[in-house]
């Protein structure tokens, strides 16, 4: 990229940043609420470009002095000293350079949200249900040291353990950005503790990572909710309380169901059951965008077939394979405790490189 032409582009960035900062001081747009969301929303993705292109333009111009330095000094110190902080400087704004090329490819708007994480159980009975709540805890305990929260907002315990489905609700910054990457089929291959002959067994559970929908994301009308109340059950189906606390919500034209029983209070259960009502509505939506983006590439890295196998955890091995960039690491033991930064980093930069070479091909 031509070095004028960057600077050029990064001064219309810096311009629009600084117009948006502006209007967000504007009273009437502070009252129109989905409006100053957006606006919002769009700052946030400037800044890091605004940092970078700042960065860039004073590297260049220390660039642009110290080769004047060289072009017109006669002392040979100063010569040499100007010579020492071209060698320094031109790999970093090289370094720098494409960490904007990367920045200015649009990002899918949704990275930034909070998340609902499904897991379901699948093929492989109890043991599934076992697996299930074992991707559960892994990413507890990611969660955990992201300083992120989580919310239960359904579950539906397993006879033998685990989950034979469970809704969560993470919020913090960026969620969706990076737990999108878990969305597809898991599998895991051991000797399940029901086995009485040692044999490995396969089972599987799937996961669906959702970008939550905003209050202004979409238009959700009352009247086309039906509602509707039910003690909340525990393992076996016994009733965990006497109250009708839990909620069903029915989405008339879509026939969309969600139900929520985490909380003992009806209103709170109703309040969390239509914030995932309104993210499965937005989904719809967002499912397409993801899809046109699927057939515009060759490898989808996030999200595009969630009934996809993504990876496979083997435990006479002690290894985790993740089958979309053919990445294996042998510390099983650290991963379900948690220890999955590693593999989400290696698929960010894998999706990088292909946005990159997406955008360059355009």
């Amino acid at each position: 990229m031509e070095e004028n032409s960057l600077l050029s582009r990064l001064d219309g960035i810096k311009l629009k940043y600084e117009e948006i900062g502006q209007q967000m001081t504007d009273p009437q747009i502070i009252a129109n609420g989905k409006r100053f969301a957006q606006l919002g929303r769009e700052y946030r993705e400037l800044e890091p470009l605004v940092a970078a292109s700042d960065k860039y333009r004073t590297l260049s111009n220390h660039l642009a002095e110290a080769k004047e330095i060289l072009a017109v000094e006669k002392d040979e110190e100063m010569r040499e000293m100007a010579k020492i902080e071209i060698d320094e400087i031109e790999p970093k704004l090289a370094e720098l350079e494409d960490e904007i090329k990367l920045l200015l490819i649009p990002a899918d708007p949704q990275d930034a949200k909070n998340a609902i994480l499904e897991i379901r159980a699948g093929t492989g009975g109890d043991e599934a249900a076992i697996f299930a709540g074992d991707l559960f805890r892994m990413y507890q305990k990611y969660i955990e040291k992201k300083g992120w929260k989580y919310e239960i907002n359904n579950e539906s315990p397993g006879t033998s353990g685990g989950y034979k489905e469970i809704v969560v609700k993470i919020t913090g910054n960026g969620v969706y950005g990076v737990m999108k990457y878990e969305s597809g089929v898991h599998r895991v291959q051991r000797v399940p503790q029901t086995e009485t002959q040692g044999r490995v067994h396969t089972s599987a559970a799937s996961v669906a990572v959702l970008p939550e929908a905003e209050e202004f994301d979409i238009d959700l009308r009352m009247e086309d909710i039906r509602k509707d109340t039910f003690c909340a059950s525990g393992p076996g189906g016994q009733s965990v309380n006497t109250t009708y606390s839990a909620i069903r919500l029915t989405h008339i034209p879509s026939g969309i169901v969600v139900q929520c029983q985490d909380q003992k209070s009806q209103l709170k259960n109703f309040d969390k059951a239509l914030e995932e009502l309104r993210t499965r509505l937005f989904n719809i939506e967002y499912q397409k965008y993801m899809d046109d983006i699927a057939s515009k590439r060759k490898t989808m890295v996030s999200t595009g077939d969630r009934s996809a196998k993504i990876r496979t955890y083997n435990y006479p091995q002690g290894r985790v394979t993740d089958h979309r960039i053919n990445l294996t690491l042998y510390n099983l033991s650290a991963i379900i405790d948690g220890e999955i930064q590693e593999i989400l980093d290696a698929l960010q930069v894998a999706e990088n490189a292909e946005r990159l070479k997406a955008s360059e091909n355009s």
